[in-house]
């Protein structure tokens, strides 16, 4: 008798919405029965709030406000689709980091809710970044097409840090959610890469998916370094940082 192969992981439409449900503020019904496996479709979730920020800078250009309003409409609405938790979670880390000097003092302040100078800097910093990249993409279509794939590939790096990376703490929504299967990332790794090929084109996707893929690593090492792993906070602080260099290099090609 030959043995049936059963694959560990297979992906299934039901994931996408989970998706949806942890890394957004669209209102969707979702199951949290397999978080861990539902993590390949968080590229997904970046395309929905890709395109809802690509359809606001539509309207923005439609109306010709200019290039800093249609940069500042479209920067809100990527904040707004996810109830800034990758913002949150920057300057968690930020505060964390570099405001203690021990492992469990710098978790003792990721966790405190309120916000101090680092943070305070460092959400300045990503918004700066994130309104003069945009305000440089703000013509055409271009600001579209570059928001869509700096949203998928800037959340194809998560699934890997939770699956690679212990937990730093042993409670959180990192916790809560899992370790990804390592098939799990990598399939959310191609469908970021493939989709953001169909809509910036194959050389300006390299390119981003490297420098993506590079402040990952960069990231990882740190949060490896200060708190000896990851939680949601890092994963958002990775997040944030990945769609800035995203943005980046397309306002650098542009």
């Amino acid at each position: 008798m030959i043995p049936r192969f059963k694959p560990r992981f297979q992906p299934v439409p039901g994931d996408v919405v989970t998706a949806l449900a942890l890394l957004t503020r669209i209102p969707v019904r979702a199951g949290f029965s397999r978080t861990a496996e539902a993590t390949w479709a968080f590229p997904l979730a970046g395309l929905a709030v890709g395109l809802i920020a690509g359809a606001v800078a539509t309207i923005a250009g439609w109306l010709t406000l200019g290039a800093g309003l249609i940069a500042g409409f479209t920067l809100a609405a990527l904040v707004i689709v996810t109830g800034a938790m990758h913002e949150d979670g920057l300057a968690d880390c930020a505060d964390g980091f570099w405001g203690g000097f021990a492992r469990a003092r710098r978790l003792e302040i990721m966790r405190d809710s309120r916000i101090g100078a680092y943070g305070v800097l460092a959400l300045i910093l990503s918004l700066l970044l994130r309104f003069t990249a945009l305000s440089t993409l703000a013509h055409g279509d271009v600001i579209v097409t570059t928001v869509i794939a700096s949203a998928m590939l800037s959340r194809a790096p998560l699934p890997y840090l939770m699956a690679l990376m212990p937990p730093a703490r042993g409670d959180g929504l990192s916790v809560q959610t899992g370790r990804p299967p390592r098939d799990a990332a990598s399939l959310g790794a191609v469908v970021a890469f493939i989709m953001s090929w169909i809509v910036v084109g194959f050389v300006p996707a390299v390119l981003a998916a490297s420098a993506v893929t590079v402040t990952a690593f960069v990231t990882a090492r740190i949060a490896k370094q200060k708190i000896g792993g990851q939680t949601g906070d890092v994963l958002g602080a990775t997040q944030n940082v990945a769609e800035i260099m995203a943005l980046t290099v397309f306002a650098t090609l542009a």
